[in-house]
């Protein structure tokens, strides 16, 4: 087939002429006859596959998740994201589903102390590892985690959807070293957005956050 070229974007697309080889006549011929034979060879073999056999892939699995230190034996679509699984299956709602595409970070949690997008992880990817969420912070006499009281401290929130998100993220920022300067924080905390625009007071609580922790917060927090 022969082809010229069109612009898009910038770019050179090839663009597709006319074909100027003949069609074939119709009526049989070898390779219509020995195409016939195969397809008819291909739909036997489909056939005589045991039923049992054809487990769609989206099939519901037992799953056991391990979220903030207690066990929840789920039964899983494999597709289901994590943030899913702990909203709707679990009834933790802290986590929020902003875009549900990783680009806001609400829905950020923890899963073996390190930060994720719960809702571009699969909850079957995390069976048998240590899920973390902003209902898991607090310790079991009530008392709040430094980031969270930090963040009411500073103001650090006004709407609250984001808040979450943007907690979970300050603490694993502070685990990581990552919290030394306001510019540190800035480009480390950069995954989490806040359309109320309370940055400054983030930044601030932060700051107050790491230095409460102390030097031994990458093993406390």
């Amino acid at each position: 087939m022969l082809v010229s070229s069109t612009r898009f974007m910038g770019h050179t697309v090839p663009k597709p002429l006319e074909s100027r080889v003949e069609q074939p006549k119709s009526g049989p011929n070898r390779r219509n006859l020995f195409g016939a034979l195969g397809m008819a060879a291909v739909g036997r073999a489909v056939a005589t596959v045991p039923a049992e056999a054809q487990i769609p892939a989206n099939a519901p699995t037992p799953t056991t998740l391990d979220v903030n230190g207690r066990d929840y034996r789920l039964v899983l679509d494999t597709r289901t994201t994590l943030l899913d699984a702990l909203r709707d299956h679990i009834g933790l709602t802290g986590s929020k589903k902003g875009c549900d595409q990783g680009q806001c970070g609400a829905c950020t949690v923890h899963v073996d102390g390190v930060r994720v997008l719960s809702c571009l992880t699969l909850a079957v990817s995390v069976e048998g590892r240590k899920v973390t969420t902003i209902e898991g912070l607090a310790q079991a006499d009530g008392t709040l985690h430094p980031v969270q009281q930090a963040f009411i401290d500073h103001d650090g929130f006004q709407c609250g959807y984001c808040t979450p998100g943007q907690i979970m993220s300050a603490v694993a920022c502070i685990r990581e070293g990552h919290a030394a300067t306001d510019d540190d924080i800035r480009e480390y905390m950069s995954g989490n957005l806040c359309r109320c625009a309370a940055y400054p007071n983030i930044v601030t609580a932060v700051k107050q956050a790491r230095d409460r922790m102390g030097p031994n917060a990458k093993e406390t927090a």
